[in-house]
């Protein structure tokens, strides 16, 4: 076996799949019709444009949104992703928008509740809700300022301290003393709390600041609950260690610079992962420094390298530190009348204090042909040391391949309820087959709910 290789290459084979078939749709009309607007005068709050009366509902609030600019500097709406993240210009941005005064409120749910069933020795089965239910405010200051409050919790504490079962994860800990191995960690109850300010200096450039107690700092591609090509799974990746473990962050402070299509941002945060008490709010020094630059070279591709140097991040391995560094791609495109494809490739390495470096590897893609149905598949592949414990034992490459669909019934204009399920196929060295029982295999079943 050699998952380097394999899992790659199965993603890869995924995305060619919608591909192929735009070529015999003949759409061009891209997901989210996004022409940045100039900034409006101070009395057009929300930095709105009139636009011409649409035929329904869903076209009012597409209009809206594509003639709406981001919070943090004078692009398309829909390239805001999590934390100051950027996605493709063409994204999708859902949500339930409403206007008082000055201020334009933002919410959206999505709830999972899902069964997991992991094969083999080391596998498990449970059943537990994940999800997030998010919100923010925003309003203009003066004529070239945007204020942003933003607020995300979770359910997932209350699936229990351990988290689910998941073959080859590994991170953080459930009792303080032990490091959660072949399951994935619950996330916290408060998964953001930020604000953010932009000043507009011009047509194409704005300065900005955010700020989060907990939120994202500079670093990597957009958490993998907020890609649209990886949201409609409820899997998490065995790469979240990698890429995006920073996105739940007790103490965060971004400054950046936004020119066109291009961004460059730096972070100084607390590099330490969140401790077990999932309900509280922690605290502690701004000890690490994330830098990360963003390009959007189209309407459907969003680029981006970063660096980062965190402070001992892991509370059972406190004398250890990590310089970490990924690239990432996202490419977002129409399919059809209603329809779009997504893809994300990512690579990511960090390399320890005690001078262990580890690779990850990383690609996904979802293809929503239609209102009803969403199929996504997902390759990746890691380099860990934490599946043999106690401690960091030898480094094993390891791989993990993934694919499913989730069929939606809208109940009404902000309300859809979906029924979905996956199948995983995990891929072992030699050396851990026998504790794995071989190349074992996992199944989800769950229901999702989405408003907004």
């Amino acid at each position: 076996m050699n998952g380097w290789i394999v899992a790659p290459a199965f993603s890869l084979a995924v995305f060619a799949v919608p591909a192929a078939a735009q070529d015999h749709g003949g759409h061009e009309a891209p997901v989210q019709q996004v022409e940045p607007a100039p900034r409006p005068a101070p009395h057009d709050h929300g930095q709105m444009q009139q636009a011409p009366e649409p035929a329904s509902a869903d076209d009012d609030h597409a209009a809206m949104m594509a003639s709406m600019t981001g919070a943090l500097g004078p692009y398309a709406m829909g390239r805001e992703a999590s934390g100051t993240a950027w996605q493709p210009d063409v994204t999708e941005h859902g949500g339930l928008h409403e206007h008082r005064g000055p201020w334009m409120f933002m919410g959206h749910v999505m709830l999972n509740g899902v069964y997991d069933w992991q094969d083999g020795p080391r596998g498990d089965e449970k059943a537990f809700i994940s999800g997030m239910v998010m919100g923010s405010a925003r309003r203009d200051i003066g004529a070239d300022g945007t204020l942003n409050l933003r607020a995300m919790v979770s359910p997932e504490p209350f699936m229990g301290a351990n988290g689910y079962p998941l073959l080859f994860a590994a991170g953080e800990t459930a009792n303080g003393s032990d490091t959660l191995i072949d399951r994935q960690h619950p996330h916290d109850l408060i998964m953001e709390l930020s604000a953010s300010y932009a000043h507009r200096l011009g047509d194409q450039t704005s300065v900005f600041v955010y700020g989060g107690l907990p939120g994202e700092p500079a670093f990597g591609p957009p958490a993998f609950m907020h890609r649209l090509s990886a949201m409609d799974s409820p899997e998490a990746p065995i790469t979240h260690h990698w890429f995006d473990s920073t996105h739940i962050t007790f103490g965060v402070l971004t400054a950046g610079v936004v020119h066109g299509d291009w961004k460059l941002e730096a972070s100084q945060f607390r590099g330490r992962e969140p401790d077990e008490d999932r309900y509280d709010i922690e605290t502690g020094e701004l000890d690490s420094t994330a830098l990360r630059l963003s390009w959007n070279p189209t309407e459907n591709l969003a680029l981006q390298t970063s660096w980062a140097d965190v402070t001992s991040p892991e509370a059972l391995e406190p004398d250890e530190d990590e310089e970490r560094w990924s690239v990432s791609g996202i490419y977002t495109r129409p399919i059809g009348e209603h329809g779009w494809w997504s893809a994300t490739m990512a690579f990511s390495n960090k390399e320890r204090s005690d001078g262990v470096s580890l690779d990850a590897w990383l690609a996904e893609a979802a293809w929503h042909p239609n209102d009803r149905w969403t199929l996504f598949a997902r390759g990746e592949t890691i380099e860990t040391d934490e599946l043999e414990p106690p401690g960091h034992g030898p480094i094993r490459d390891v791989a993990r391949l993934s694919a499913g669909a989730i069929r939606d019934w809208r109940i009404n204009e902000t309300v859809v309820f979906g029924v979905g399920a996956l199948v995983q196929t995990h891929l072992a060295p030699d050396e851990l087959e026998p504790s794995y029982g071989g190349d074992p295999e996992g199944a989800m079943g769950f229901v999702r709910l989405k408003i907004g």
